[in-house]
């Protein structure tokens, strides 16, 4: 693990996955590698979900957690391993949030948009590879269903803000969410 310095692009993701396979083995090596690479980020996204730190450290803490024990279970031929980590992630702060009633924390949805220039889900689609199966699918989606899925999954977003930032019913925004779901998984499988 001594030669996990990225040489072109594309090589970071290869060391990220190539640290996944040593925390599967068990090499903490590997943890400690993905910590280093994504803890940072992974934290502002939790601070924008959660607007609190003390909750957001514990959220990025528990998905650490989760990605040790789930390591095993990661396959590259089905994405990034920083989409596979910052899924968790995402997955770990609506968790918290649902369970501890805590949906009213984000409040603004302009609190959550990130800080880079890709804010535009379409942007965010033409940032995959054009040989990726997920962008395929993607592109199969309605423009209004991929956006809601490109801003719940990439940008954390939950079914509430979707409907606010969208200008639909909540009850639309989540039937999007679990349709458009159900597509990607057809698609993919």
């Amino acid at each position: 693990m001594t030669t996990l310095l990225p040489t072109v692009e594309g090589a970071a993701d290869d060391e990220l996955a190539e640290a996944l396979r040593f925390c599967a083995r068990g090499e903490r090596a590997g943890l400690q590698l993905l910590y280093d690479r994504l803890a940072p980020k992974m934290t502002g996204v939790a601070l924008r979900m959660l607007r609190r730190r003390d909750l957001a450290d514990e959220v990025v803490h528990d998905t650490f957690l989760r990605i040790w024990e789930k390591a095993g279970s990661f396959d590259p031929a089905r994405g990034k391993p920083t989409s596979w980590a910052f899924a968790i992630l995402r997955n770990t702060a609506l968790n918290l949030l649902r369970g501890e009633g805590r949906m009213e924390l984000v409040g603004d949805f302009e609190a959550i948009e990130p800080a880079s220039e890709e804010a535009d889900a379409e942007t965010l689609v033409m940032a995959l590879s054009e040989a990726s199966a997920l962008r395929r699918c993607l592109d199969r989606l309605e423009p209004a269903r991929r956006r809601a899925i490109l801003l719940a999954y990439m940008r954390g977003l939950t079914h509430g803000e979707l409907a606010g930032r969208l200008g639909v019913p909540l009850g639309t925004a989540k039937a999007w969410i679990r349709r458009s779901l159900l597509t990607l998984r057809e698609c993919m499988t």
